[in-house]
């Protein structure tokens, strides 16, 4: 049933997408904003096939459910490039989620001596081939979005992304993470971000996770 009703959203977009480019041709107005650049045509059967490899998870999403349960997590964490890190606890509990698609994170401890919450979303994007990521938490109005690649001689994800920086009203900054699975009990959380004194990068957070017995 999940299998038909897919093939029939999947066919349904293609025949509403074809319609946007009947119409687009049609009309006498170039610069439509329904118009998507560089758009080619594809048939409903690949279009069904393509559907059904991005809603199926795979082996990167099984490496993500390896790291469900309940985890402690020690913090560093540096105010700016060259300062001594303030130390904090964490605990972290991991659940796959949407029949083992993603993987949610809800994270609780102390930061700056306030009570800390956050939750993250991870998962493998099947089409892209990457890494996706949000993350929201109680000290923040914004969310961070970030996108990442497998690198399997370190055993790590690198992330890449951009979040608000409320020092400068309006703007964002790149931030990135580095996330290590050192072995099945045993994973690390680097995270880097710019200095608001001299705008380079330097690492604002390390985090290491040891699995909850």
């Amino acid at each position: 049933m999940k299998k038909f009703l897919l093939a029939v959203f999947a066919a349904s977009l293609i025949i509403s997408c074809d319609k946007v480019k009947m119409d687009v041709k049609t009309s006498s107005d170039t610069t439509d904003s329904t118009t998507n650049e560089g758009w080619k045509p594809v048939d409903s059967a690949t279009a069904t096939k393509a559907w059904m490899d991005y809603a199926t998870p795979g082996d990167m999403q099984k490496m993500l459910a390896k790291s469900d349960g309940n985890w402690i997590g020690e913090t560093k964490m540096w105010m700016e490039s060259g300062s001594q890190p303030m130390m904090s606890k964490s605990e972290a509990t991991n659940k796959m989620v949407f029949d083992g698609r993603y993987q949610m994170s809800t994270h609780k401890g102390d930061m700056m001596g306030m009570p800390f919450e956050g939750i993250s979303i991870v998962g493998y994007d099947n089409s892209k081939k990457k890494f996706v990521s949000t993350w929201i938490d109680n000290m923040g109005t914004g969310i961070m979005n970030m996108e990442g690649t497998w690198n399997a001689s370190t055993k790590s994800i690198e992330f890449k992304g951009k979040m608000t920086d409320p020092s400068r009203p309006g703007k964002d900054c790149n931030v990135r993470e580095v996330f290590t699975f050192v072995d099945d009990n045993t994973q690390k959380m680097e995270m880097f971000g710019p200095d608001h004194k001299t705008g380079k990068e330097f690492k604002t957070m390390e985090i290491n996770y040891t699995r909850k017995k």
